[in-house]
């Protein structure tokens, strides 16, 4: 099991960008799938973006598409979001998720940060 710490969310205004960073321990990083969830009030947590352990496969949400960007860093066991021209229905509380390669389904998750985005 990896513990997962978010951090870097805040209030932005419609048009600016924010960078979450994730950072993992407990395993080396390497060993995991990552990714971003997002869960707005009143709402059910859906996906963001995710990427893969080499980070030669990535994948995002057709609402980020263009505009967000995942990345993770091995050596520092750390991974990123990094989230421009953002728009009010961005506003959400963002998880981190990890997934071990040998599962299905992303079982470790981090407390969340707050992002707010004003108009």
């Amino acid at each position: 099991q990896v513990q997962l710490v978010e951090s870097g969310g805040g209030l932005v205004q419609a048009g600016g960008s924010l960078r979450l960073s994730c950072a993992v321990s407990g395993r080396p990083i390497s060993s995991y799938a990552m990714a971003w969830f997002r869960q707005a009030p009143g709402k059910e947590r859906e996906f963001v973006a995710a990427i893969s352990w080499s980070s030669l496969g990535t994948s995002y949400a057709d609402s980020v598409k263009g505009r967000f960007t995942i990345s993770r860093d091995n050596a520092k066991d750390t991974v990123y979001l990094q989230m421009n021209s953002l728009k009010p229905e961005d506003t959400a509380v963002y998880y981190c998720a990890a997934r071990a390669l040998t599962q299905a389904r992303f079982t470790s998750w981090g407390q969340g940060t707050q992002v707010t985005v004003s108009s």
